[in-house]
């Protein structure tokens, strides 16, 4: 049952999380319906200050558990307060063993209708059954001194976003829910240990699906926004398990129109950009040479490892090893593109396209300086590397 209604259920799980009905809570309202109940479609925004507990997210800064807890508090006690709650059940990733539920909790509908256009549905009774669900409360209206009031400074009074991964909660006040990417990036971070324990990959690629074949790409930010319109989804993040591969996030109409779940790759393509001429405008790798291209994430000249350039919660070494496990096991090819020269997006997507239909030679650099640099890198992030990881 949908809207608003009073039930022992309901209001116990609320309970448990902090939160006490005062009047109504309207629980999974359809867009429609939260327009009804006065719900804007907020300008999209960004930059608030991120503020995350128990990672390793780049761009965020630091939050006690202390902070944590009092900021909990405090937000508990504001949505309490308010009349009319309103709930909604949804889902990183479609329905899968490896997707992760999540219920937000908001004292109003606008911070609902953003947060219900990015993820998944999925039914309260999935929720209920999670042992380990994401819990998001939005604080709309609270006050905006809450920031300074815990000790993170001023910086956040017109919004900012905080995370607990250890408790698998996230906070949102203000109007930072109109902060679309931070507010992905964190859910990124704080689901990935859980995909992870259940056997999924959480993984920083995009989907191209050229006829029957479904192509895992990995690439610099500004490459992917080139060929961004080829792309299933623009977001990056990918859950990758024996059930096949799907988007964190959904991509327009998808709860009605079009495959969730994708069946598993054909191919993994890695993309660089080398301008030094040493590496092949493409080339096949073994397993162990993905997994130690994609935990270098060359891009010329510079590494970001495992291509995470936002956020991360799992260490990428364990990711790589992670993807050699499944590439062995899967049996699925691998190759390594060099995109410099690439003038367009769509050329881009013909070099990939024509990379799976020829037989392509194994990687093999021009040079031993491309060689050194990787080891150099690598070795002074990872005191030794896995046994089968190779240039």
């Amino acid at each position: 049952m949908k809207g608003s209604w009073r039930s022992h259920g309901l209001n116990s799980a609320l309970a448990g999380k902090g939160v006490l009905v005062l009047d109504q809570v309207f629980q999974n309202l359809k867009s429609s319906e939260l327009f009804q109940k006065g719900a804007t479609v907020a300008e999209l925004l960004s930059g608030f200050p991120i503020h995350v507990r128990g990672h390793t997210l780049r761009g965020s800064s630091d939050i006690s558990k202390p902070q944590f807890t009092k900021l909990l508090k405090q937000v508990t006690s504001h949505i309490s307060s308010i009349s009319n709650i309103y709930v909604h059940d949804g889902a990183i990733g479609p329905r899968s063993t490896c997707n992760v539920n999540i219920r937000m909790i908001s004292d109003g509908p606008s911070s609902v209708l953003a947060f219900s256009n990015i993820i998944w549905e999925t039914s309260s009774r999935a929720i209920s059954k999670d042992s380990c669900p994401l819990t998001v409360y939005a604080a709309e209206s609270i006050s905006p001194g809450v920031s300074n009031s815990i000790g993170l400074g001023t910086e956040g009074d017109n919004g900012f976003i905080a995370a607990d991964i250890e408790r698998s909660m996230l906070i949102v006040c203000g109007t930072a829910f109109s902060d679309i990417n931070g507010t992905k990036e964190t859910l990124v971070a704080l689901s990935e240990p859980v995909i992870f324990a259940r056997g999924g990959l959480p993984l920083p690629g995009r989907l191209l699906v050229f006829g029957d074949s479904v192509v895992l790409l990995f690439a610099p930010e500004d490459i992917i926004q080139s060929c961004a319109v080829f792309l299933i989804s623009r977001d990056a993040g990918v859950i990758l398990s024996s059930e096949g591969v799907m988007p964190f996030f959904r991509f327009g109409d998808t709860n009605t129109n079009g495959p969730n779940l994708y069946k598993l790759p054909s191919a993994i393509v890695l993309i660089t950009s080398d301008d030094s001429r040493t590496i092949p405008s493409a080339s096949k790798l073994s397993p162990g040479q993905a997994a130690y291209h994609f935990l270098a994430g060359h891009q010329n000249g510079k590494f970001v490892p495992a291509f995470h350039k936002g956020p991360s919660s799992i260490d990428p070494l364990e990711l790589a090893k992670a993807l050699m496990f499944v590439l062995k096991e899967q049996q699925i090819p691998s190759f390594l593109v060099n995109a410099k020269g690439i003038e367009s997006g769509k050329e881009l997507v013909t070099l990939v396209e024509s990379t799976l239909s020829m037989n392509i030679p194994p990687f093999r650099a021009k040079g031993g300086e491309i060689k050194r640099r990787y080891k150099s890198f690598l070795s002074g992030k990872y005191q030794q590397l896995p046994e089968g990881f190779s240039f």
